[in-house]
């Protein structure tokens, strides 16, 4: 059995696209059982409702050597913790390519679109095999969630084409309704502690030098309410320092990107940070505060900016 998962701190679209491609390879002929990386985010449980489909388990320890199939992430510092030991057969993914390698030739999907799952439809189309309801529903919010119905600059026609397609299998008769249920539900956040609103959607990039990375942790809360989460700006300010000093980190960052009005406020929890902010963004820190102005997309642009900020002198 193909062990299917992605991301660590997985969001709608490493839960929906691992149980969509388990499906899809099972169908196929190739036995596979999706598993997830970690806590559900509070979105992902509406979609799981909303498609009838329960959460996959979490990944157990997996002997060196095992076959797995990775979706919606490909480094190792965003995965299972021995992805190294392990034999990688199949990558689905729509980030750049990381530090990934693997023992043998394997099947790999990358393509620069705005959602895993818009890949996974593709896989679909190209095996000539239909799209039962859960799945459409499933791959459907992956990409709504993903390309923030479209307000994401990751967002393609690939993706726009995906979802006109999905949603009348997948029963959705109002898109953008049922958009607005899903951020609603994301929003929701309640009396989380915030060291776990720190890491709903975080993950670690090591920047510079290979040989000697920085290494930053990048968190982004994505709301229709961010009044709430800047209520809570002390909390995660003590948080986000708690985690770099745990996890020897150079830096930590935390993105609270409005998905309406289509802006990203960053919280900077020091001098050092921000110094860095100000030299990748342009954007100065003020009381732990920074305006990245319509700067939302994590993958297309912050990590970039970053990326080009601490790239070695040529």
């Amino acid at each position: 059995m193909l062990p299917v998962f992605g991301h660590l701190n997985p969001d709608t679209d490493a839960i929906a696209s691992a149980l969509v491609y388990a499906r899809l390879l099972s169908r196929q002929g190739l036995a596979a059982q999706a598993y997830r990386l970690g806590d559900l985010n509070f979105e992902t449980p509406f979609v799981l409702e909303r498609a009838g489909v329960e959460a996959p388990p979490l990944l157990p320890a997996l002997e060196a050597g095992m076959a797995v199939a990775l979706v919606d992430h490909n480094e190792s510092a965003q995965s299972a913790p021995n992805l190294t030991d392990l034999k990688v057969t199949h990558v689905v993914d729509h980030h750049k390519l990381g530090n990934l390698t693997t023992m043998q030739p394997a099947f790999l999907r990358f393509e620069p679109v705005g959602c895993t799952a818009t890949l996974l439809l593709k896989l679909h189309r190209e095996a000539r095999l239909s799209v039962e309801q859960p799945d459409a529903m499933l791959m459907l919010s992956a990409v709504l969630s993903d390309t923030l119905h479209f307000r994401s600059p990751t967002t393609t026609p690939d993706d726009r084409e995906a979802v006109a397609f999905l949603a009348p299998i997948a029963g959705v008769r109002d898109v953008t309704a049922y958009a607005l249920e899903m951020f609603a539900a994301k929003s929701d956040l309640g009396d989380t502690p915030a060291a776990e609103l720190l890491k709903m959607d975080y993950k670690v990039f090591p920047f510079g030098d290979p040989l000697q990375p920085q290494r930053w942790g990048l968190g982004v809360i994505e709301t229709t309410n961010p009044g709430y989460v800047f209520g809570r700006q002390a909390e995660l300010l003590a948080a986000m320092q708690a985690v770099r000093a745990a996890d020897g980190l150079d830096g930590v960052l935390l993105g609270v990107v409005d998905i309406l009005n289509e802006t990203n406020r960053m919280l900077v929890a020091s001098e050092r940070e921000a110094a860095v902010v100000q030299a990748a963004f342009g954007a100065p820190t003020v009381a732990n505060v920074a305006d990245l102005g319509d700067r939302i997309s994590r993958k297309k642009q912050i990590v970039p900016a970053l990326e080009k900020h601490f790239e070695l002198p040529s």
